[in-house]
């Protein structure tokens, strides 16, 4: 078997295409791996992973109106098996739930070094789920932290974008009374006493995203 042959294929899937560029360069400077596709958008990405049938994806979980988590939902229809390194700059301990729930092999985050991407890209070709220790420490927080019910996080979705309570409750069609308690309840469980912090919190951990 020739090297060409024994290359581990990877597919890219990344809005930025700078960052595109040098996932390439860094990959391709590998004798055993090479980019073989790359897209910018995660309604791209199901299509152009059948096309292309990498052996690894890289996918950034912010990718226009499909989400990366929706991405690797929809190649993991249509391949159970998929191997995909989720390569993001969140952080957040929901981020990365949501993301292993979706099927992610593992989760690096844009700062890691470029010797531990091609470590990782090695190991998930080879079968492997590893986990960094800062994703293992998110996950931890995680599992420690109150669980907010997904009525809560619409209401803190809709507060972060400036809707007073009785906004809130007119747009989910619930009454102004509910409201007061599910923000009530978002406090204690955020251990915050307004809703800024309630706000910065939930973005931090990737609860919401500000609009």
């Amino acid at each position: 078997m020739t090297t060409e042959q024994r290359r581990i294929r990877v597919m890219c899937v990344e809005d930025h295409q700078i960052v595109r560029e040098g996932i390439a360069l860094i990959i391709n400077q590998e004798p055993d791996m090479e980019v073989v596709c790359s897209c910018a958008r995660g309604d791209q990405a199901v299509e152009e992973y059948m096309r292309s049938k990498p052996d690894v994806v890289l996918m950034d979980l912010r990718l226009g109106k499909t989400s990366g988590v929706d991405a690797i939902k929809g190649i993991r229809q249509h391949d159970p098996d998929a191997r995909i390194v989720v390569l993001t700059m969140y952080e957040g301990d929901e981020d990365i739930f949501r993301a292993h729930q979706a099927g992610a092999s593992t989760y690096l985050l844009k700062d890691t070094l470029s010797s531990d991407l091609i470590r990782v890209v090695r190991q998930v070709h080879a079968g492997e789920r590893p986990v960094m220790p800062e994703v293992q420490a998110r996950l931890a927080e995680r599992a420690a932290s109150p669980t907010l019910t997904s009525r809560e996080i619409q209401v803190l979705q809709l507060i972060s974008e400036g809707l007073r309570n009785k906004e809130v409750g007119a747009t989910l069609g619930i009454a102004e009374g509910t409201v007061q308690i599910h923000v009530k309840n978002i406090f204690s469980k955020l251990n915050v006493s307004d809703r800024t912090a309630a706000v910065q919190i939930a973005v931090r951990r990737g609860l919401i995203q500000m609009k």
